[in-house]
C-alpha cells in the first residue's frame, strides 16, 4: 500500500513535466515573432524613422569614406550594406544631409557640408598653367586689387583655377564674364603673388613697368581707374 501510495505522486509529476516541457515552445512563439500581444520582450520592426536614421548614419559614414560620385553610387554602397533602397530616397537624404559636390582629383566627389570648411582639396598649378597658356589675360591693378582681362566667358574658370592653385596670398577673387578681381591685404602679399602668377604662364599681354603702380606709357590702363602691370 505504502509503495503504491509513494507511486501516485511520482506519476503526476511526470505527466506536469510533460505539460511543461510542451509548453515553453508555445510560450516562446510571440517572442521570436515581435507580434505577440502577450506582453513578451520580443524584438519588434525598425520603424521607418530608425530606418532613416540608419540609413543617413550610413551615408555620411561613405562619403567620409569613399569617392562617392553620383546618387546611384550612394545606391549600389547601401545595397551592399543589405539597404534596399531607390535612388528616390537616397535623394532625399542627400538634400536633408546638405551634401555638396565638390571637385577632387579628375572629378566631383560628395562631401558633407560641415566638412567643406575643414576639407582639404588638392592643390595643384597644372590647370592655371594650361588656361595661362591657353587663354590670353590682360593683368591691371587698382590699388590693392589686380584686375585680370581675359576672353569672354573664361573668367570663372581662370578663379576657381587661381583658387586650387598654390596661390595663397590672395584674400580673394570675385569673377564676372571676362574681369576678374584678386584682392590682396598688403602690398607685399600683392607683389609676392605677382611673381608667382607671371611664372606660371607666357608672357602676358602687358606693358612693362607697370609692377610698382606706375602707369605705362606705351599701353593705356586696363579699366578706368586701374593700371596694366606685367605678369
Amino acid at each position: 500500500m505504502t509503495g503504491r501510495r509513494g507511486g501516485a505522486p511520482n506519476a503526476r509529476a511526470a505527466a506536469s513535466s510533460t505539460i511543461v516541457a510542451f509548453a515553453r515552445p508555445t510560450a516562446a512563439a510571440p517572442s521570436a515573432t515581435g507580434n505577440g500581444a502577450s506582453g513578451t520582450s520580443g524584438l519588434a520592426p525598425a520603424s521607418p524613422a530608425a530606418l532613416k536614421t540608419a540609413r543617413q548614419r550610413a551615408i555620411r559614414e561613405l562619403v567620409a569614406r569613399s569617392a562617392i560620385g553620383s546618387q546611384q553610387d550612394l545606391v549600389d554602397a547601401l545595397r551592399g550594406r543589405g539597404m534596399d533602397v531607390t535612388q528616390a530616397t537616397v535623394s532625399r537624404d542627400v538634400a536633408e544631409l546638405g551634401l555638396v559636390k565638390i571637385s577632387r582629383a579628375d572629378r566631383h566627389v560628395y562631401i558633407a557640408a560641415a566638412d567643406l570648411a575643414t576639407a582639404a582639396p588638392p592643390t595643384s598649378d597644372a590647370l592655371l598653367g594650361r588656361l595661362l597658356a591657353d587663354i590670353p589675360v590682360r593683368v591691371g591693378r587698382s590699388g590693392l586689387i589686380l584686375v585680370l582681362t581675359s576672353a569672354p566667358g573664361t573668367a570663372s574658370s581662370i578663379a576657381q583655377a587661381i583658387d586650387q592653385s598654390t596661390l595663397t596670398d590672395q584674400e580673394g577673387t570675385l569673377a564676372g564674364d571676362n574681369t576678374l578681381l584678386v584682392l590682396f591685404a598688403d602690398e607685399d602679399r600683392l607683389e609676392h603673388w605677382l611673381t608667382r602668377f607671371r611664372a606660371l604662364g607666357p608672357a602676358p599681354d602687358t606693358a612693362p613697368g607697370a609692377a610698382s603702380g606706375h602707369p605705362s606709357s606705351s599701353r593705356p590702363p586696363a579699366s578706368p581707374g586701374s593700371q596694366e602691370v606685367p605678369r
